[in-house]
């Protein structure tokens, strides 16, 4: 290294952190994430690819908007639930309850007189009053934990009677006979593949039987030569019936005449219902359990269920959910034909697409099979992966070997953020 060597003039780890910039970033960041960031600039600086004096500017752009990795992303794929992505996006009520529950709350605690409260009681509370006909309710940290938790209550060491045609994967490989199993419990299989009746319940029965499983098949939908059992014939067979309705949905809706719901199960004799937050619910992550008082208690009254149970971020969310405005679920399930096409027009006239009609879904396990006529704007296929690789991060889809952003699922205050996104990319060539 000679003596008018560039790399003499990178400046000190130190210099550089006292940059007003990076130490300002340093409070809400953290100091190890700034000091990497600096460390990666020198030695951009030392291998000649910046000058010496650019260190600190670089530094500072290389610095992310949060201390974590998850990116913010726009759903332009039409599908409202979208598994990974998150499935439901969070009303402003539901953020702004998180960001108080940030802090210090009375999560457990009774501010009048300084004793020990019932755990997330507001949550609970809410939840009761949207499902009047569950005379108890209790939530864990997803669906699947609610069924592990009901089938290790009401039946570890004997049996769950469940209809072959219910044996579903629900995600990522899981297996419903495997996590039923996983507790303890012992699965009697009854029916076939495609029907199952009344009296392969009733043959199944004995003092081994802990409970009856009734799973809404989510993600398929069987058609043809197929029959099932309802929850109101298995409840009369005198052993408790679990019903699994999966999605979320609380009572019947017009927009979805085929999903199971948690009303019309407890109506018809459930003595549990089970069901996800984060999916028609439209809340966060959360296993929700429904049902008669004296079978909620024992789940509650469960070890399991101290493992089980929710932290204060989710009870906070999930309350605001419950009590607020309609959440953006149910904006997008629910949005105007007319608007969404003149929404799409506008981006189409702004970076030169075309307007086409596009299916959305529901997602999540809801409504499979069902579609979700609107529109979309169509770009070259090569748009897609670049507009994931932008600021802000855009997802959208391939059919017919063109790139559709479908506007269902994103605000419309982020139009114009999205044609900015696609803007850049018709810049940078593609």
């Amino acid at each position: 290294m000679t003596a008018d060597d560039p790399r003499r003039r990178v400046p000190r780890t130190d210099v550089v952190l006292a940059d007003p910039r990076l130490a300002s970033a340093g409070e809400h960041l953290g100091p190890e994430l700034v000091k990497g960031a600096v460390l990666a600039a020198q030695a951009r600086a030392r291998a000649g690819e910046i000058p010496p004096e650019a260190v600190a500017d670089e530094a500072v752009a290389a610095l992310p908007r949060a201390a974590t990795t998850l990116r913010s992303v726009l759903n332009a794929t039409g599908v409202v639930l979208h598994t990974n992505l998150g499935r439901a996006a969070l009303s402003a009520a539901a953020v702004d309850a998180l960001a108080t529950a940030a802090s210090y709350v009375d999560v457990e605690f009774d501010v009048r007189d300084g004793s020990r409260a019932r755990r997330g009681r507001g949550a609970l509370t809410a939840l009761r009053e949207a499902t009047p006909d569950a005379e108890d309710v209790l939530v864990v940290n997803n669906g699947a934990a609610a069924l592990v938790l009901a089938t290790t209550a009401l039946a570890a060491d004997r049996e769950v009677v469940v209809s072959r045609g219910e044996m579903v994967e629900i995600g990522d490989g899981f297996r419903l006979p495997d996590l039923i199993e996983s507790t303890g419990a012992r699965l009697r299989e009854v029916g076939t593949t495609n029907r199952t009746h009344l009296r392969d319940y009733a043959g199944a029965i004995g003092e081994q039987t802990g409970c009856v499983l009734k799973v809404h098949p989510s993600n398929f939908r069987v058609e043809g030569f197929h029959s099932e059992v309802g929850v109101r014939e298995l409840a009369g067979l005198g052993v408790p019936v679990v019903a699994d309705v999966g999605s979320g949905l609380l009572a019947p809706h017009p927009l979805l005449p085929d999903e199971p719901d948690a009303r019309t199960a407890l109506r018809a004799g459930a003595a549990l219902v089970t069901a996800s937050g984060d999916k028609l619910l439209g809340g966060p992550q959360a296993g929700l359990l429904l049902g008669r008082h004296d079978v909620v208690e024992r789940l509650r009254r469960h070890p399991l269920a101290r493992a089980l149970r929710v932290d204060k971020l989710t009870l906070a969310a999930l309350e605001a959910t419950l009590r607020g405005p309609r959440t953006p679920t149910w904006q997008a399930l629910l949005a105007e034909d007319d608007r969404m096409r003149a929404r799409c027009e506008r981006l189409a006239a702004e970076v030169r697409g075309e307007v086409v009609p596009s299916n959305g879904a529901v997602g999540g396990g809801g409504a499979p099979g069902m579609l979700l006529p609107g529109w979309a704007v169509a770009l070259p296929a090569a748009y897609l992966p670049a507009l994931r690789l932008g600021d802000p991060c855009v997802v959208g889809r391939i059919e017919k070997d063109r790139c559709l952003l479908d506007l269902r699922c994103i605000p419309e205050q982020d139009d114009q953020r999205l044609a900015q996104a696609v803007l850049a990319v018709g810049r940078a060539g593609h």
